[in-house]
């Protein structure tokens, strides 16, 4: 399993005028084989600050996603709002915990 991680530092201004494109790339990125999850958030304290979160199943169907239409798409629409600064973690997961409830 495969989680990433990615924090962009923007502005509320730049993420409201992305919305659209947002909603777009999180429905078609959760179509994807492959794909376990796949969200956007704004940071209730702090609205320039966004975050992804990503789980795949594989490396192998990451990279495939880095190459879909809508990730093309995706790119051209952030091209426009250029975030300030972005960090991306990648982490592979051994096993999988359920904590209790």
């Amino acid at each position: 399993m495969i989680v990433v991680l990615v924090e962009v530092e923007t502005s509320a201004e730049a993420i409201d005028s992305l919305r659209a494109s947002l909603v777009e790339m999180q429905k078609a990125s959760r179509a994807e084989e492959g794909c376990h999850e796949y969200a956007f958030s704004q940071d209730i304290g702090d609205p320039d600050r966004m975050r992804v979160v990503e789980i795949w199943e594989s490396m192998d169907a990451l990279k495939f996603h880095f190459g879909t239409p809508h990730m093309a798409e995706f790119r051209k629409a952030m091209a426009g709002s250029a975030p300030a600064s972005m960090k991306v973690k990648v982490h592979e997961l051994g096993a999988q915990l359920e904590l209790p409830s």
